[in-house]
């Protein structure tokens, strides 16, 4: 008797305790693991012309750098939650409606090429790095330039609206250079500009002056110049405050890195030829990448 009557004593405490850490547990959960577990279905979104991240191929399907890595990501997402069918879509987005589809759930992921910034965490969670770019300055592979040194008293163009305008103003100033800004109204303009000779040198970020040299008549009439400026990084974007599926897409990305997948994915679109037209970026990864790849990190500064 004494007996039963103890564990009758003990029995509200445990049921309490079970019922808190039933509490906890159900707080701990995914919504977006939970979500897509109920659906079968997972949401990736995708820019139609960010090569080599996520762009539209010669078949007018999502293709790119991220591209890859979600689908890495929804292979495991597939297991996790021991799918026998896991229903894959693909949506459309661009820079005004990214983080809006995001957040009320149209998408589960963004599989594109958007920089993690400060203001952004506010809203939305980033993965690891996935790429990092620095601006650059690119001249004609003609000049004698060959340092950014050699560009005292000389005209620079930075596309109007680049948040790389400030980045150039900066460096010129610190590095006391003399060069004469000039605006243009697109990337096109910018590298036209370069090419008929009435800038000396354009300053933006790497992979976008990657891709417009790889495309451009005579890829060879360029040359990027060695000095590099501060660091941006590229992340797929993820719901905010879900820790849960977080782990899951860094985890993914955190093995591949790890397992020399991720380096082969980068060298598939930035060092080989790829569609529509076969051109190659020729855009080894640098050294702040690399070092991502041996730790990664969603950390901000280098």
């Amino acid at each position: 008797m004494k007996f039963i009557a103890a564990r009758a004593m003990l029995l509200p405490i445990v049921v309490v305790a079970s019922v808190a850490g039933a509490t906890v547990q159900v707080q701990a959960k995914s919504q977006t693991l939970e979500k897509i577990r109920d659906t079968g279905k997972l949401a990736l979104g995708y820019r139609e012309a960010s090569i080599p991240f996520a762009y539209l191929g010669s078949d007018q399907k999502p293709v790119g750098l991220s591209l890859d890595l979600c689908a890495a990501v929804a292979e495991k997402v597939k297991s996790s939650l021991k799918l026998d069918k896991l229903d894959v879509t693909y949506v459309a987005v661009n820079v005004s409606n990214r983080i809006p589809l995001l957040q009320n759930g149209t998408i589960d992921i963004e599989c594109g090429s958007t920089t993690n910034t400060l203001d952004r965490q506010k809203q939305v969670a980033f993965s690891v790095a996935t790429y990092v770019t620095s601006p650059r300055w690119l001249v004609l592979a003609a000049s004698n330039i060959s340092d950014s040194k050699e560009l005292q008293g000389k005209t620079a163009v930075i596309t109007q609206g680049s948040l790389n305008l400030s980045v150039g103003e900066k460096a010129i100033a610190e590095e006391k250079l003399g060069v004469t800004v000039m605006q243009a109204k697109d990337h096109g303009e910018s590298i036209l500009m370069l090419r008929t000779g009435r800038a000396t040198a354009w300053f933006e970020d790497d992979i976008l002056i990657a891709g417009l040299v790889a495309t451009s008549p005579n890829p060879k009439t360029f040359r990027l110049l060695p000095n590099i400026y501060a660091p941006s990084y590229y992340g797929l974007m993820l719901p905010k405050d879900d820790p849960e599926f977080k782990e899951l897409v860094d985890g993914v990305i955190k093995t591949m890195m790890a397992s020399g997948e991720f380096t082969k994915t980068y060298n598939k679109w930035f060092m080989s030829p790829i569609p529509p037209n076969g051109q190659n970026l020729s855009l080894p990864m640098s050294d702040a990448m690399k070092a991502r790849v041996t730790s990664p990190s969603d950390a901000l500064n280098p």
